[in-house]
């Protein structure tokens, strides 16, 4: 017995495409949209005109010639290792999770040696952005930002 093709055919096959179509990209937004950190910068036009000024941040903070090394030790406590930088600069960091469901944490520091800051809070396991600062008593500042794994 042969079945005729009709109409209602086509209808159906038609719609199961389209669905199968708009359930995948529902899937697919669903997935960027919760994975979405946030923006970098809110208006790209006032960034552009505020760069060169960050150029000129960037190469006062070159000249100052502080050298930072950042590590986290195996209990997750992050270590700052400073040179040339003054003597009762302060450190702060704030840290953040780079993808999934965010996560911040603002860290604070005691110098253990001279030199040699630790931090009071430990970071969990996995991935982190830490942006560290370092004042001095006489106003200078000193940033990064960097990835620890």
């Amino acid at each position: 017995m042969k079945r005729e093709f009709t109409g209602k055919h086509a209808a159906t096959i038609i719609v199961s495409g389209f669905a199968i179509i708009i359930a995948v990209n529902l899937f697919m937004a669903t997935l960027a949209v919760r994975g979405f950190g946030g923006v970098i910068v809110e208006n790209s036009y006032v960034a552009s005109q505020e760069f060169n000024d960050w150029l000129d941040a960037a190469e006062k903070q070159e000249a100052l010639g502080w050298m930072v090394e950042m590590t986290r030790s195996e209990n997750g406590h992050l270590l700052i290792e400073t040179a040339l930088v003054p003597a009762g600069a302060t450190v702060t960091a704030v840290a953040r999770r780079p993808l999934g469901q965010a996560e911040t944490t603002t860290l604070s520091f005691i110098e253990a040696t001279p030199g040699n800051h630790v931090s009071l809070e430990p970071l969990d396991a996995g991935r982190w952005i830490v942006r560290l600062r370092i004042s001095s008593e006489d106003g200078q500042t000193w940033a990064t930002e960097e990835h620890l794994s």
